[in-house]
């Protein structure tokens, strides 16, 4: 096992405190290896850049969170796995065998959802934005939509039937900030998602009069990559609040979604709860505000995303070249960047990054590990402390499960990478990796432009 001077001890029971997948050791010879596979060899079989996801990892993230709410809370429950951070067939394949549902928030994302085998009545539909057509597929296979706004509403009753009503979540607004990056806190007032909470009376009015809807229940989110607890025991009371009332007017909701936000360690200094602790927090908030209301126990839904996949992945790249400023700075060059990891860039997201054949050898430099875009902000790392490197050097960047995948990008017209699931000594493609002469597919060359030969 890699000692925790470089890489970290590892808790299996809450793979989101973890700088690497709970399958991290170290081959005989130093080198790493996830999964039981050595990363410097998968590099070499699969080519770099190379999205690497730990299925130990995966699905130990998703029995931590159904056992936690198993144990935790005296009613019903789902996790619900938030898709956006990294939807593919195999993810969803996974996360539905572990028994857990999913949040999606586009059709690209339903079908994903739908294709991977995940029973579409633990399915719910976000987004802030919905299309007619997105709407519809959710209507059409039984989905749960969460309506966001009036747009949301208008357009179900278009759709839906009081013989096929709807099934609803409404969503609103909580009030609650947390400490968190700005782009990602989205429980505070002035946000984009979700109905006000002075409206929240009006809207359960008017569904009441609507035979084509039927609202099952409540959500609010407040945020993304949160190391607090308080938050979300706060959030408790303001949702059995709206339950109140949702139930005064009529609704027979039956659940509570409290949305996700548990953070994870990207470096050493992170320090995000457990996600027992998490879960036991909400759980107990919860089971309290519905206690003090006389309210009967809803079922407590969550929607994990990071702090379910983030963790399981990790990225492998291969170093290029290297530009030396005397006196100021030392660019060490890898083969992705910005395209296939936008966090750095949009959010200056901090990461931990390795050799993949020397982990633990002693720092001999303090590097910025630049991206090979056309782009001076495509820095992926500005101050790595590595051992000597050298071109053709594998290097391994951690916890990128989630947004890396789901926000690449074909930035200057570079081919997403491939990804591999690792698993007992064996890896297996699940995302082929995108070819340059693929980018050109939905390219349409108007015949008045056609070159003369």
């Amino acid at each position: 096992m890699p000692p925790t001077s470089a890489i970290g001890a590892i808790e299996a029971a809450s793979p989101n405190r973890n700088l690497t997948p709970i399958s991290t050791t170290c081959a005989p010879d130093g080198a790493l290896v996830v999964g039981g596979c050595r990363l410097s060899d998968l590099a070499r079989t699969y080519g770099t850049p190379l999205y690497v996801l730990d299925e130990d990892t995966l699905r130990a993230s998703c029995r931590a969170y159904r056992e936690a709410l198993d144990a935790c809370y005296p009613g019903r429950s789902l996790a619900l796995y938030a898709s956006k951070a990294n939807s593919s067939l195999a993810i969803t394949a996974l996360v539905a065998s572990e028994g857990l549902g999913l949040d999606a928030v586009s059709s690209g994302e339903l079908l994903t959802a739908l294709g991977g085998g995940m029973p579409p009545e633990r399915i719910v539909l976000h987004g802030n934005n919905k299309s007619l057509e997105e709407l519809a597929l959710a209507v059409e296979h039984g989905v749960t939509v969460v309506a966001d706004n009036w747009r949301d509403l208008e357009l179900l009753a278009t759709i839906a039937t009081a013989e096929r009503p709807a099934a609803l979540m409404l969503r609103f607004t909580p009030g609650i900030e947390c400490h968190t990056h700005e782009y990602i806190r989205t429980g505070h007032l002035d946000s984009k998602f979700g109905f006000d909470p002075d409206q929240l009376e009006q809207v359960l009015r008017h569904l009441a009069e609507c035979p084509w809807a039927r609202l099952t229940g409540l959500h609010a989110h407040i945020g993304s990559q949160i190391f607090e607890l308080q938050p979300h025991r706060d959030l408790a009371g303001v949702m059995a609040d709206a339950l109140a009332l949702a139930r005064s007017l009529g609704h027979p909701c039956t659940d509570l979604n409290v949305g996700g936000g548990l953070g994870i360690r990207y470096v050493a200094g992170d320090d995000p709860p457990t996600i027992q602790a998490w879960v036991q927090g909400v759980a107990q908030a919860v089971a309290a505000a519905c206690l003090e209301r006389d309210l009967e126990l809803p079922r407590l839904l969550c929607e994990p995303g990071r702090s379910l996949v983030a963790t399981a992945g990790l990225t492998l790249y291969t170093i290029g070249s290297r530009k030396e400023i005397p006196g100021l700075r030392t660019y060490v060059s890898v083969d992705g960047g910005m395209s296939d990891n936008p966090r750095p860039i949009t959010y200056q997201s901090a990461y931990t990054a390795v050799l993949a054949d020397r982990p633990n050898a002693t720092a001999a430099e303090t590097v910025t590990l630049a991206g090979k875009h056309c782009e001076s902000g495509d820095v992926l790392l500005k101050e790595l402390a590595l051992p000597a490197s050298a071109p053709g050097d594998v290097l391994v960047v951690f916890a990128t499960g989630a947004y890396n995948a789901s926000m690449a990008s074909n930035y200057n017209r570079i081919p997403r990478p491939a990804a591999v699931l690792v698993q007992g000594g064996r890896a297996e493609l699940v995302q082929r990796r995108e070819r340059p002469d693929e980018l050109l597919r939905y390219d349409v060359l108007p015949e008045r432009l056609t070159p003369v030969p």
